[in-house]
């Protein structure tokens, strides 16, 4: 090969890889604009005391709330899963910060709860993990696909687990157990989610319109990764107020 075709094909591979890296931004600046809505939203209702009467009285006025917001919040996943190739880039990406909201109505409880210090100290240290884990699934060389079967199979398990301390007072001893597993298991889809974003960028090519859905679903699953890790670090480390 000559070198005027060996210069093509490297300024063709750094562009494609420029390319890459920009679409990836895309989609974690996707994810934490979710965030900082559901955030936003929960420090207000949760902390700012306009908001706890606001939140006080719906309450009071529809006792079961927070159970219909969990509901509302499993058929919007539901909804854009079954129906990605349906859905235009813009729908789908209406459907993702509609989750963002209703994550936020839900989190406002934690701001109530917990002490708001610790709230802090959880999220900076959920943050730092996650980064770590997202910046290892995006330069790393190694295959992550194969572990979808071990992470999918901890998932149910660490659900069951969930569910039968809720039911069985004598396993409330094993939650440290069971956060820690949680722990481990998102960090571990951190990473993977975020391979996954450069298999679905070379996978959608030629179609732009599944390359935008793509990106909004990967934001969604990372910010699941998040919003999940946040949580288990904060039974472990979270500190209720007095």
């Amino acid at each position: 090969m000559d070198n005027s075709k060996q210069n093509e094909l490297f300024y063709s591979t750094a562009q494609r890889q420029e390319t890459l890296s920009r679409y990836t931004a895309k989609t974690f600046g996707m994810m934490f604009l979710g965030l900082l809505v559901t955030f936003a939203i929960a420090f207000f209702l949760g902390y700012t005391p306009q908001g706890q009467i606001m939140l006080i009285r719906s309450l009071n006025t529809m006792p079961y709330l927070h159970l219909i917001i969990l509901v509302a919040e499993l058929v919007v996943v539901i909804a854009m899963s079954a129906m990605i190739n349906k859905l235009s880039p813009a729908a789908a990406t209406v459907c993702f910060f509609l989750y963002a909201i209703l994550t936020g109505l839900t989190f406002s409880l934690l701001f109530i709860a917990y002490d708001f210090t610790a709230l802090s100290l959880v999220f900076g240290f959920t943050a730092l993990y996650f980064g770590g884990m997202a910046v290892f699934g995006f330069v790393t060389k190694l295959d992550l696909s194969g572990l979808r079967p071990v992470l999918l199979g901890g998932l149910i398990a660490l659900i069951v687990m969930n569910i039968l301390m809720m039911f069985i007072p004598g396993l409330q001893v094993a939650d440290k157990i069971a956060c820690t597993i949680g722990v481990i298991i998102f960090l571990a889809f951190t990473a993977y989610d975020t391979q996954k974003i450069r298999r679905y960028y070379y996978g959608f090519q030629g179609d732009q319109a599944m390359l935008q859905k793509a990106s909004v679903i990967s934001a969604l699953q990372l910010y699941l990764d998040f919003i999940n890790l946040f949580l288990y670090l904060l039974r472990i480390f979270g500190k209720n107020r007095d």
